[in-house]
């Protein structure tokens, strides 16, 4: 089975822009419902890390003292990223995705000059695993 099969495309995602402010990524986070978002600069849609909401807390406190205003002059990319998510490419095999799955919540997908098309999420793939098994979730 192809990688393509489990694609969220770049258009349905929720992302973060690199060019955006702590206090932007507090908010779209915030109305987006997730923990994680993946981070993709706006001019040439390269893949640049993932930013979770730990992430943010610690970026508040470590970068902009606690300070909402504060929030506004500094960039995401100020902040440590504990974990960026791996991207993969249309062409990794399925195997290796579900090894991806394990261990984060979704996982970006790149063309082969790194440009991000999408995400394939956990959710995804154990959806299309019980269909298979003939339970519907």
């Amino acid at each position: 089975m192809n990688i393509l099969f489990y694609l969220t495309p770049k258009a349905n995602c929720e992302l973060l822009y690199d060019d955006e402010s702590v206090r932007e990524a507090l908010e779209r986070m915030e109305l987006s419902g997730f923990m994680a978002l993946p981070i993709v600069n706006q001019a040439d849609g390269r893949y640049r890390g993932t930013l979770t909401e730990g992430d943010l807390l610690w970026g508040m406190k470590n970068v902009c003292g606690m300070d909402l205003k504060e929030a506004e002059l500094h960039n995401i990319m100020e902040i440590t990223h504990s974990r960026d998510n791996r991207p993969v490419t249309v062409t990794t095999d399925v195997r290796d995705l579900l090894q991806m799955v394990l261990v984060q919540n979704f996982v970006p997908v790149v063309d082969d000059r790194g440009t991000f098309i999408g995400i394939v999420t956990r959710r995804t793939v154990l959806r299309e695993y019980l269909k298979t098994l003939g339970i519907e979730a």
